[in-house]
């Protein structure tokens, strides 16, 4: 013992009493653990572990006083970063085009398509429902200003779980046994990580999806610790049925989960091939373990998945925009798809609409507009909606010009394989037809164009004649094989002369065809695509008890299903490039970002911490060396692994290496439409894993000169958020500072958005965000003068406050700075509501041009903006002629001739009541407003 070292002395004991027996002092808290060896043998047998001789906390979680005050400081410091300016912009930024107009559709029951599971999207849509959101919102464009939109409490939930992520990095670390100044060092990596702050302040699904995996990773590893003290207690449960509905609630937000999923599951088949290579453990007890983790692991993360669409369509129970995607059983469940129950035989004289089985179940259809090329007959193409227009009558092709034969009085003649029929459109009383000329796009040898071709009391020509091939019926009624039976019969027409088949598959007419589908006669038809069903069918000598038949509603399994292998196949499909897309390769690099958002000389770019993403890459590379290197010295003889720091850090690291590798490797096997936000899920474990190397490479030195070295690592990444913060909130910055902050040259953020000096902000601001207004006086002879808004000189001004503005366009010309919402593999699809304008249709039509402003009109169903940019009407087509529609834009060329004539200045004086009215006509067609108010 040194000199310097004084033993204390216990306390004397007060007058009365002596000191406590050495027994008692020496156990203050005796156990029933310290069982002797036969005892501890027989509970190893039935796989226990050794009793304990401290206090085991819960999850392995053994956080003091001191660091739940520590973790309170660092969540107020992630509000503080993730919430600061959270209002700003006011405008839609990048994909709240998508999820934000996902909400207004939940919010107003109508039917929709994700190629995401619904979790993200429902609390989103929670958030805006409770601050009194009603829907009616499009989320159009990016940069359109919120009105009447709570975006802010749509943003406020994922920056509250973007904050939630981080106590949970320091929490999941310290479960990995790693130091406090670890975890705290994690924590301040992830608070200022610039790409996780960008993605949790706006409308999208990114955040919540890192909240859960960190979620589940947390409960994993708090379970695997308890799993390591004491297995079936309590708590032990507890923490893995946590982890099976965290894990169910990755899955539901993104399918980027079942990276998640198969993390967790690598996990569990180690700790079960460890279980099975124990001989102190009975089979029984195997099983046991086994049934455990595949109750909690594997059922209730399923349960809680289908849990989010059984709410996704109780929610959505209105017909909607991605009715198109879905078959014609499902739509039927739908509100305003329902159909009364339709007579099940289909004889000669039927009425009958006809649908295809393959794509979404478009109806046969026609309209009176021509091909503009071709036969430049009446057009046939596939239509989603119901209508007048998609009505046909069938007649029997080799009796129709026996003038005895009456289908409306002559005895019911059933439709029966082989029969030759026509196929009368009854609105424009022409005949499906089709002849040996090439269909408008699918221009090649084996496709004939399909057309309607007759006129009223033509009995037609052969090339309307087609044959009934039955492919099959339904088992539940053997007529259907026999003969066509509504809704239960599958067929194929075809063509009499040419031999083709009625066909259809998913291209889109132009507009001219009004981005219908486009219908075909394929001499090599696709069997899936040239069949067709009978949806309904009238006939005037059907009974009123006839047969009737109707569509077999889908229950939850069904819809659950198809839903999902719609949402699979069109995910796939995501294949087309992006302006700012990337690939896998780059992400580790960040070679570089996504543009969000450019408006007002501002701009919000999705771009990481350089030091937190290169530390965590170098972090993956150092393990993957070092395990590689101790793998070679084991083949050598070295026996590293019998050192317990190296088993327990090649534990840690290989565990969060893994997470980073099934997060991030999977996206090399895809070809779909990627960026850089896909990397975030593998960037956590990738941080994780850089501080676990930190914990230890520091384990040798001293707390203090430990806490010093990562005080210099979180002031360096909190310089870097800083250095690029501007891109992150979307603030003002000045173009000299943006081209300094361009580290790497694959980092395209336009800096010809901002200004010079952050002075001209400021002026900015003073004349936004209405454009200056600069007024002209006009004098009258003999009357007030009239003030008016001289538009011309406030554009020539605003030019000039500007100095940037042609930079910025020429940006634009060229790409650069425009920021873009990722595809919508919806857009441009059947969703779109296109409308038939005879009959019925007339009234749907007049309803959606009803909210039309004033400044677009009806052109032969086109709309036409009166600015530079065409759009198609959502129409069909009416019955106006070729030469009306040229009558009516002659008119209209004429008015906006009129319209555009300049007063040429007299050169005669004028009278001066003449020069006052000319003054006043002038100025009337110049400033209309000036004139009304005088």
């Amino acid at each position: 013992m040194s000199g310097t070292f004084r033993a204390r002395r216990p306390a004397s004991p007060p007058p009365g009493t002596s000191y406590p027996p050495p027994t008692s002092q020496r156990f203050p808290h005796p156990r029933d653990e310290h069982l002797d060896a036969d005892a501890r043998r027989a509970a190893a047998s039935k796989g226990f572990a050794p009793g304990r001789t401290k206090y085991y906390p819960p999850g392995g979680l053994d956080i003091t006083s001191g660091e739940l005050k520590l973790l309170f400081v660092i969540v107020l410091v992630a509000c503080a970063v993730r919430l600061f300016r959270l209002s700003k912009p006011n405008s839609v930024v990048f994909d709240e085009v998508h999820f934000g107009k996902f909400a207004s559709r939940y919010i107003l029951t109508r039917y929709f398509v994700d190629v995401h599971p619904p979790l993200a999207k429902l609390l989103i849509t929670l958030a805006a429902f409770i601050f009194g959101y009603d829907g009616n919102f499009d989320f159009k464009d990016i940069g359109k200003v919120y009105e009447h939109v709570p975006y802010v409490a749509m943003r406020m939930l994922p920056a509250t779980l973007g904050v939630a992520t981080v106590p949970l990095a320091y929490l999941t670390l310290r479960a990995l046994d790693c130091r406090a100044t670890t975890a705290l060092l994690a924590s301040v990596f992830i608070i200022f990580e610039n790409g996780m702050v960008t993605q949790s302040r706006h409308i999208l699904l990114d955040s919540p999806l890192i909240f859960f995996t960190a979620l589940t990773t947390f409960f994993w590893c708090g379970f695997c610790n308890e799993d390591k003290h004491r297995p079936f207690t309590s708590s032990w449960w507890t923490w893995l049925a946590l982890t099976g509905l965290s894990l169910g609630a990755v899955v539901s937000c993104k399918w980027v989960g079942l990276f998640t999923i198969a993390t967790v599951g690598f996990c569990v088949l180690y700790q079960l091939w460890n279980l099975l290579g124990d001989l102190r453990i009975p089979p029984r007890l195997f099983i046991r373990h086994f049934m455990a983790r595949a109750l909690c692991l594997i059922v209730i993360p399923i349960v809680f998945y289908m849990l989010m669409f059984q709410i996704h369509f109780a929610i959505l129970e209105n017909s909607g925009e991605g009715d198109g995607f879905m078959s014609s059983e499902f739509q039927h469940t739908l509100g305003g798809r329902g159909m009364a129950d339709t007579y099940a035989d289909v004889a000669v004289g039927s009425t009958v609409t006809i649908r295809h089985v393959n794509t979404q179940g478009g109806y046969l259809h026609s309209h009176a507009h021509n091909y503009p090329g071709g036969s430049k007959q009446q057009q046939i193409t596939l239509y989603p909606h119901r209508d007048q227009n998609n009505d046909w009558r069938i007649f029997n092709a080799t009796s129709d010009a026996d003038s005895e034969f009456n289908w409306e009085t002559s005895p019911l003649q059933y439709v029966t394989p082989g029969m030759r029929i026509k196929l009368r459109h009854i609105s424009t009383e022409k005949h499906l037809h089709s002849h040996e000329i090439r269909p408008p796009i699918s221009d090649v040898d084996f496709q004939n164009e399909v057309s309607a071709y007759g006129m009223p009391g033509f009995v037609g020509d052969a090339n309307d004649d087609w044959f009934v091939e039955i492919d099959h019926g339904d088992k539940r009624d053997k007529e259907s094989s026999k003969r066509l039976r509504t809704l239960r019969t599958q067929f194929r027409l075809r063509h009499v002369l040419t031999g083709c088949y009625l066909f259809s598959h998913k291209v889109k007419l132009p507009e001219w065809g009004f981005e219908q589908q486009e219908v075909t006669c394929n001499k090599n038809a696709v069997r899936e695509n040239s069949l067709w069903f009978i949806e309904t069918a009238t006939h005037p000598m059907l009974p009123s008890d006839a047969p009737k038949v109707n569509y077999k509603l889908p229950g939850f399994f069904a819809k659950f299903w198809e839903l999902q292998q719609v949402m699979w196949t069109t995910n796939a499909g995501l294949t087309d490039r992006h302006a700012y897309d990337s690939r896998p390769d780059s992400w580790p690099l960040l070679r570089r970002g996504i543009n969000f958002w450019v408006k007002d000389h501002r701009q919000i770019y999705l771009i990481g911490n350089p030091l937190v993403w290169y530390l965590s890459t170098l972090s993956i590379a150092a393990y993957a060396a070092v395990r590689g290197l101790l793998i070679l010295r084991a083949k050598r003889g070295f026996r590293d692994f019998d050192n317990t720091k190296v088993v327990k850090y090649d534990a840690l690291c290989g565990f969060l290496a893994m997470g980073w590798a099934l997060h991030y490797l999977p996206f090399f096997l895809m070809g779909r439409q990627l960026f850089l936000h896909h990397y975030f899920p593998a960037l956590y474990y990738a941080i994780l894993l850089s501080c676990s190397v930190f914990d230890l490479l520091t384990s040798t030195l001293r707390p203090r000169v430990r806490l010093q070295i990562a005080a210099v690592l979180m002031i360096l990444a909190i310089w870097n958020f800083q250095h690029l913060s501007p891109l992150a909130y979307g603030s003002p910055w000045t173009k000299s500072k943006c081209e300094k902050a361009k580290w790497l040259k694959t980092w395209d953020f336009s800096c010809n958005d901002f200004y010079e000096d952050y002075s001209q902000y400021n002026v900015a601001g003073a004349a936004t965000p209405q454009q200056a207004v600069v007024h002209t006086t006009i004098e009258r002879h003999g009357a007030p003068p009239i003030v008016v808004e001289d538009k011309a000189a406030a554009v020539i001004q605003q030019q000039q406050q500007e100095p940037a503005k042609n930079e910025q366009q020429t940006s634009a010309i060229l790409g650069m700075g425009k920021a873009e919402p990722g595809r919508d593999i919806f857009a441009g699809e059947p969703v779109k509501e296109v409308k038939s304008h005879t009959g019925d249709a007339r009234a749907q039509q007049q309803e959606v041009a009803a909210p039309m402003s004033n400044e677009e009109k009806e052109i032969s169903s086109v709309v036409v903006a009166q600015t530079t940019t065409m759009t198609t009407a959502a129409t069909d087509g009416g019955a106006s002629s070729a030469a009306e529609d040229a009558e009516e834009k002659q008119e209209k060329t004429e008015k906006k001739e009129e319209k555009d004539e300049k007063p040429v200045p007299l050169s005669v004086p004028a009278p001066i009541g003449e020069a006052e009215a000319i003054a006043e006509k002038v100025a009337a067609e110049l400033y209309p407003e000036a004139a009304a108010a005088a």
